[in-house]
């Protein structure tokens, strides 16, 4: 990349690391923002600034939110008893898509995941939990992708929770094996919460 001016090459290294983003996208992204007018190119770079120092993670449920508690563990009309576990905000979002659930959330930050050095100490477990050793809860929607990491992640979930007999459910397996729940469309989203069934050993 040496036969860019410096500053442009700042630009497209930074763009490059992205997820989705190799170098040649991540040039056209730079030539974009270069063609742009500096009030525009300020914007997103103001917007980009913003939205690290005003996000933060909500302190129940573990979302992004800019309101801490967030709406959804705010609204009062949402069922405290079912509680829905997914992998990450994009998926809570996918849902929420689907207009079916009505409960509330807890987002784990991700899966475990051994080869690649993640473990329970590294995902949102503990506070999920505490949130069922609280009381009130009846049900958890185990919400992970249907991926190894994620099946292996919502059978290690069932276990630690089995002893607090409450029922535990995983969502149905109409989502695709190996798709990710944040791209799937709503009505495969809301039939996957309606056909949810019990995890057996």
């Amino acid at each position: 990349m040496n036969y860019y001016a410096h500053p442009l090459r700042r630009l497209i290294t930074e763009l490059s690391r992205l997820p989705g983003i190799g170098e040649k996208t991540a040039a056209r992204i730079a030539f974009h923002i270069l063609s742009c007018s500096k009030e525009q190119a300020l914007d997103l770079a103001q917007a980009i600034a913003r939205v690290k120092e005003e996000i933060t993670l909500c302190t129940s449920c573990f979302t992004f939110t800019d309101d801490n508690p967030c709406r959804i563990c705010r609204d009062l009309s949402r069922s405290n008893e079912v509680i829905c576990v997914v992998e990450t905000p994009g998926d809570l979002i996918a849902l929420e898509r689907s207009d079916v659930f009505k409960g509330k959330y807890h987002v784990l930050h991700g899966v475990l995941s051994p080869l690649s050095g993640i473990g329970p100490e590294n995902l949102r477990i503990k506070e999920l939990i505490a949130r069922v050793e609280k009381g009130g809860v009846r049900e958890i929607i185990l919400a992970t992708n249907p991926t190894v990491e994620g099946g292996t992640t919502a059978l290690y979930l069932s276990k630690l929770l089995k002893p607090f007999s409450i029922r535990v459910t995983r969502i149905a397996q109409g989502v695709p094996m190996g798709g990710d729940i944040e791209y799937l469309d709503e009505v495969t989203l809301g039939k996957a919460i309606e056909g949810r069934t019990e995890i057996s050993e």
